[in-house]
């Protein structure tokens, strides 16, 4: 790392074996936001992946179909099974049952090896209300905080990276502008910001770019115990 000693080191780990990932998200673009090179990378490193997405806003409408078309080629191969509801966008907490029981379905629906949801210090109520809600139904499960791009001064400090090389950043770029027309009149929904975040997520992990996420809890062990 820069300014550490030309001596240092990072710690990389090999996820071997993912066959199945959940996602939640509180708005339809969150995942592709947050996730989407990975899944990408993901959906490309082996046959068999099984990916159930939950979306907690956007139900019922023009972003529910965005979602799905996305999320299709995001996980291109794979197995989907996506659920978006309708509960109010802004106003998620004050929904929590609903909510708690949505995320309790999909922890009962399947055993991921992964789970993605929002990162605990997101600035939005929404995303938030997953953050806190992830690890009470995913106990057992590592969980990866992936952080959103927007106009809030809330990016995290990540404790996790997934380097992505530059045709799937610029890959991911061109989904999220394709499959998400909705969102085009926001001032920071464009191809620069994208790739300006993933830009500055490679330099981090020496990569040509990356995905960041934020890890609670870590386990490692030595020898299978």
């Amino acid at each position: 790392m820069g300014g550490v000693g030309a001596e240092s080191r990072v710690l990389t780990l090999a996820a071997a074996g993912v066959r199945e990932v959940a996602l939640l998200g509180a708005h339809c673009d969150d995942l592709a936001l947050g996730a989407g090179g990975t899944l990408l990378r993901l959906a490309e490193s082996g046959a068999g992946l099984r990916v159930r997405a939950l979306v907690l806003c956007g139900g019922g409408s023009v972003r529910a179909a965005e979602e799905r078309a996305a999320l299709e080629s995001f996980c291109p191969g794979a197995e989907l099974d996506l659920t978006v509801l309708e509960l109010p966008d802004g106003r998620t907490p004050a929904h929590w049952d609903a909510a708690k029981s949505a995320v309790a379905r999909l922890r009962r629906g399947g055993d991921p090896d992964l789970v993605f949801a929002p990162q605990r210090g997101d600035a939005h109520q929404d995303h938030r209300l997953l953050a806190e809600l992830a690890p009470t139904e995913f106990r057992d499960h590592p969980i990866l905080g992936y952080e959103i791009l927007k106009w809030e001064t809330d990016t995290p400090r990540p404790t996790l990276f997934v380097p992505l090389p530059t045709a799937i950043a610029e890959r991911k770029a061109e989904l999220l502008l394709k499959h998400y027309p909705s969102q085009h009149d926001r001032d920071w929904f464009d191809r620069d910001a994208f790739l300006g975040l993933s830009r500055l997520r490679g330099v981090q992990c020496r990569a040509p770019h990356a995905e960041a996420f934020v890890v609670d809890k870590t386990v490692l062990a030595f020898g299978g115990v």
